[in-house]
């Protein structure tokens, strides 16, 4: 979940006048605002067959704006409502070896839902998150999460399965994704998880989960875009998880929604660090932020690299114009799985989202076709590589000499760089050159 960078609060633009940029829109999880907007799903991102949770145009969804309220009008009867006992059957009474993770709403347990839980459930292998009274989340959020994924339906959302609210308890029920999330697998020293073919795919998966939300009628900005949020199933198809922070777009003659500043540092776009001024495009720089942390396999933040590279955007962005540069920082696991032609163009697409004026960013529908080309492309790359050498396993060395007379041993590389369709490989004296010393390690 994100991390609240001020104190300001919400209540401060609910008093404007609806005259202009600065309506009072109602978003959704919220303590003010009962009715939400039509949601219309783009058909481009939506298929036929998807379950009839989608929300439509022509329903106008009553929006519980509290916990008793949602009690009351419990809403959607596609989203089962479970009891504190059933979460505890389910858990193993939240017995410690079930927990998945810990984050900013509580701990994340596995569980299975079954005959023994209820009688007559289909059994179904969940991830249950329980908020944490004490944690810097809240019933807010829990509400939000309930509201929006309690509506939509997308291959690449999460699903959720249903919810408790039992007294003071509130958990929330998700579909099981066996393989975790995006930041377990790619920063980890050692991996042949995250190959390049497989990295375009999430990177498509995620894509396509934005432009859905984007795409409705009144658009819903994600907010909290980031590695973490992204999870993986069983065949590493990514889905986006956590909406506690979404809330409903502009509409109208509005430009903007006008909120306090909440997300994670290094993902959250800078004009809305600086305003409170949120738009779609201000998840579309943070999409851009993690496809650069795909292509780089660096966090967004790391404050155990020198001073200038603390920042991940700070210190690359400049780089992905120039050719030569680039080559030398994308992540050296993917050494030998892609062209130097296509790994330039996923670094310009990333360039672009990155922008700092957020008309100059692509939408997030022009990114999906741009990556559906890219992905047909590296499953071409892909079949090549495995028709010749495998892949090999590769740890991101602890130190790496630095011999400056490398250069002059390698009369041809100017020429393999220059070859837009020829697989980079580099023998691994060379790639020390360009490696980040001992003290740079991920």
């Amino acid at each position: 979940m994100g991390i609240c960078y001020s104190s300001e609060v919400d209540e401060q633009f609910q008093g404007q006048q609806q005259n202009g940029q600065f309506r009072n829109n109602n978003p959704v999880g919220t303590d003010h605002g009962v009715v939400a907007s039509p949601i219309k799903a783009d058909p481009k991102f939506q298929k036929p067959a998807e379950s009839n949770r989608t929300a439509n145009a022509s329903s106008i969804m009553v929006i519980p704006k509290d916990v008793k309220a949602l009690r009351q009008n419990p809403g959607n009867s596609k989203v089962d409502i479970f009891t504190y006992e059933e979460m505890r059957l389910a858990t193993k009474r939240f017995r410690p070896d079930q927990v998945l993770g810990e984050g900013g709403f509580g701990i994340v347990y596995k569980g299975v839902i079954d005959d023994s839980v209820r009688p007559g459930y289909i059994k179904t292998e969940v991830a249950i998150k329980e908020l944490d009274p004490e944690g810097i989340q809240g019933d807010r959020e829990w509400l939000a999460e309930v509201n929006y994924l309690g509506q939509l339906e997308h291959p690449n959302l999460v699903k959720l399965i249903g919810y408790c609210c039992d007294d003071d308890h509130r958990l929330l029920v998700y579909e099981y994704m066996a393989s975790g999330s995006l930041e377990n697998h790619l920063f980890q020293r050692v991996s042949v998880t995250m190959t390049w073919s497989r990295r375009i795919n999430i990177a498509l998966d995620a894509a396509k989960g934005l432009a859905f939300l984007h795409g409705a009628e009144r658009s819903i900005i994600y907010r909290d875009f980031k590695t973490s949020n992204i999870l993986l199933d069983a065949n590493f198809n990514a889905k986006l998880s956590d909406f506690g922070l979404a809330k409903d777009g502009p509409m109208g003659d509005q430009t903007h929604v006008s909120t306090r500043v909440m997300g994670t540092y290094g993902y959250a776009a800078p004009e809305y660090v600086m305003t409170g001024h949120l738009t779609a495009r201000s998840d579309i720089y943070g999409f851009g932020v993690v496809l650069l942390e795909m292509l780089i396999g660096r966090k967004a933040m790391d404050k155990s690299r020198p001073s200038r590279e603390h920042n991940l955007v700070e210190w690359a962005r400049p780089i992905l114009n120039h050719h030569k540069k680039l080559l030398r920082i994308l992540d050296p696991r993917m050494e030998g799985q892609y062209s130097n032609k296509t790994a330039i163009k996923v670094a310009n697409l990333a360039y672009q989202c990155l922008s700092q004026n957020p008309k100059g960013r692509p939408l997030m529908s022009q990114v999906v076709e741009i990556l559906e080309s890219l992905q047909t492309r590296a499953k071409r790359e892909d079949i090549s590589i495995q028709s010749g050498a495998s892949v090999t396993l590769f740890e991101v060395p602890k130190s790496v000499p630095q011999n400056p007379t490398e250069n002059k041993s390698k009369p041809n590389q100017s020429e393999r760089e220059k070859d837009a369709e020829t697989s980079m490989s580099r023998p691994a004296k060379e790639r020390s050159k360009s490696e980040p010393p001992k003290e740079n390690d991920l």
